[in-house]
């Protein structure tokens, strides 16, 4: 249409003197062009004097970074979009993939554009930082001294979070080492010092007897804004057979009966009870025990096994046994014929919430429930503790909240001194289950914790002596990289690597600033934990910010670690989803993927490492490498239709 439209506009002489032909060249939009880069060039190294002082206080190994850096974030201040459009019309680069060298991309430009106008131009070198190749060696550089060399056929790590087995079970993590694990993450917000010492022990005991290197890296706890913990429920019991899908038994459920407050299994028992040892010593080989279970429905059990510790019973229909359920042997003969039931587990306390109700959060955990009048009748408010009630100064009337990763969502209604008022929001029709540890993000409140606990200090120790890098959590502010950096000075290790977790929407909004104070140590990164980030700033912002993040690490030359929920199905079942296979191939724009513990790590690992490396061939961070499709053979002859 374009093609068509100039001939039709060519075609006559008056047509001719109106415009100049489509072939002729745009001295006087050149010209325009030039003169915005020009401008454009100015604002970038205006920025970067006024930065200067600051500038100097940095890691010499990263003040060009830090000088590239300045020069992105002045190119992003403004909307870039018609000068972009302006380069594209004449077939230039637009700048769209200039992060990682900004200024030498727009001197590219400038140059071509005054030789492509006949106007002399004197290369400005001094005035770049860092060029495109020079740009790649020092983001390798970087992120081999925090993360350690690559493996030979793999450009991106392979970061796995131990579970608390690694403690005791070595050969767990020699299979994790073996399977491609480049960075061990130990999580000091679980578990205590002696197994985070014997988890290191075991990572550097695997990577010897491996013959490569698996660098460690442990995370602070940092401020734990999670649910306090609510009263156990009911002790019950829940005996349940395996049935097919037309509902004939295939496996009885089997549960160990022993006396009242014995600990040792019975051998094949998938569930225990605590029964009279009187009446349990008169049990024998298939003895028939009737019951009556919380449900008023009657049920029988048949003893299958008989060992020192009890006895094992089968059950082939579904029963519940409560506190008050009685056993009773259906063969007559010696006494007690029947027993209490004891020793039965309680179901972990939990809150059902749902849209339109009113949740309390307390100070104190013993708090009782503030009952309130409704249609005259009186009704219990339910209410969970907040592990860190200092948080109730800094939030206000109207902000969200969210509990459980996201799962439910409230806002603040009323703050009173021991307690807020929260109206559920967001909770699936049906209601949702809030339970004890459970998360708590509150993404509108300007928070005042400090990003080190006293505990996160105590742990700082056992992290200066068995880690590689140390992982900050929940840091919002320049202030807390500076003191992580004081307590690592205190203890004799201020070149230990720092990984700052951009895990709030404070953080992000930050990023800039936390960029610029990483870059005062010797070896830094940042990791973009997706999970809380997608409560923080939204679902439907995440795509948006993670993109953000990793242009700026890349215009910092700062190696990026891809954490939450990368192939977590996969880890856990056995079997990933589509969705998560494309997520994972995201990760090749990173330095680092990590993966959380789950009992298919092996398997998940060996896919990553399969996804990377294939994904490596066609992606290089934004820009996409145009590697043969072998997949293809061009067509010999189309047959039109």
């Amino acid at each position: 249409m374009r093609a068509k439209a100039a001939k039709e506009t060519t075609s006559g002489p008056a047509a001719a003197a109106d415009q100049p032909p489509a072939d002729t060249w745009d001295q006087a939009g050149c010209d325009a062009i030039i003169g915005q880069l020009w401008t454009l060039r100015g604002k970038l190294l205006a920025y970067e004097n006024s930065l200067a002082p600051h500038l100097e206080n940095l890691d010499p190994g990263y003040r060009t970074s830090a000088r590239n850096l300045a020069h992105y974030l002045r190119l992003r201040q403004s909307d870039r979009r018609p000068l972009q459009e302006s380069l594209a019309r004449v077939g230039l680069s637009s700048l769209g993939r200039a992060e990682s060298h900004v200024l030498a991309n727009l001197d590219k430009v400038l140059g071509i554009l005054h030789r492509m106008t006949g106007k002399p131009w004197r290369p400005t070198l001094e005035d770049e930082p860092v060029g495109m190749e020079s740009s790649r060696k020092l983001l390798e550089r970087h992120t081999d001294e925090l993360l350690g060399a690559p493996p030979a056929e793999r450009a991106v790590r392979i970061m796995v979070t131990l579970s608390t087995e690694a403690a005791a079970d070595y050969g767990l993590v020699r299979q994790l080492v073996q399977s491609g694990m480049d960075i061990a993450r130990i999580n000091c917000a679980h578990d205590a010092a002696d197994q985070w010492r014997a988890m290191a022990a075991n990572v550097r005991r695997a990577a010897k007897a491996e013959r490569r290197p698996v660098r460690i890296l442990m995370d602070v706890g940092g401020p734990k804004l999670r649910t306090g913990p609510l009263p156990a429920g009911d002790p019950v019991l829940k005996l349940r057979p395996l049935r097919d899908e037309f509902g004939r038994v295939m496996m009885p459920c089997l549960v160990g009966l022993r006396a009242n407050g014995a600990s040792t299994p019975v051998s094949g028992a998938s569930a225990h009870a605590g029964v009279d040892a009187a009446w349990l010593a008169q049990l024998e080989l298939g003895d028939h025990i009737d019951l009556t279970d919380a449900r008023g429905a009657k049920r029988s059990l048949q003893v299958v096994l008989r060992e020192e510790a009890g006895v094992l019973a089968e059950c082939i229909r579904t029963a519940y046994l409560v506190a008050d359920t009685r056993l009773k042997r259906r063969r007559k003969g010696a006494r007690p014929r029947s027993s209490a039931v004891s020793d039965l587990p309680r179901a972990e306390g939990i809150l059902q919430l749902a849209r339109g109700e009113i949740l309390h959060l307390t100070r104190d955990a013993n708090r009782a429930p503030v009952f309130k009048s409704k249609k005259k009748q009186q009704q219990p408010v339910a209410a969970v503790a907040c592990t860190l009630p200092e948080i109730f100064k800094d939030v206000c009337v109207g902000e969200r909240i969210w509990f459980d990763d996201g799962r439910i969502g409230g806002v603040i209604r009323r703050i009173e001194k021991n307690w807020l008022e929260v109206e559920i929001t967001h909770a699936r029709d049906c209601g949702e289950k809030l339970a004890s540890d459970k998360g708590i993000n509150l993404p509108d409140s300007l928070l005042k914790l400090p990003a080190l606990t006293g505990k996160d200090l105590e742990d700082l120790a056992v992290v200066a002596q068995e880690a590689d890098l140390v992982g900050l959590s929940f840091v919002q502010r320049a202030g807390d990289i500076a003191a992580l950096r004081a307590g690592l000075r205190q203890l004799g290790k201020p070149d230990l690597g720092i990984v700052l977790k951009i895990e709030t929407r404070r953080a992000f909004e930050n990023l800039p600033e936390l960029l610029f104070s990483a870059m005062a140590s010797k070896a830094a990164g940042i990791m973009i934990a997706r999970g809380d980030l997608a409560v923080e700033c939204g679902y439907e912002r995440l795509a948006e910010v993670q993109e953000e993040i990793l242009w700026a690490a890349e215009a910092a030359h700062m190696p990026v670690i891809w954490a939450t929920q990368v192939l977590e199905t996969l880890a856990k079942t056995g079997l990933p989803s589509r969705a998560e296979i494309t997520d994972a191939a995201m990760g090749e724009r990173a330095e680092c993927v990590m993966l959380n513990k789950g009992p298919h790590i092996t398997e998940a690992m060996r896919t990553l490492d399969d996804i990377l490396r294939r994904m490596q061939a066609h992606q290089a961070k934004k820009r996409t490498l145009l590697r043969a499709l072998r997949a293809w053979s061009l067509p010999s002859d189309i047959q039109s239709q």
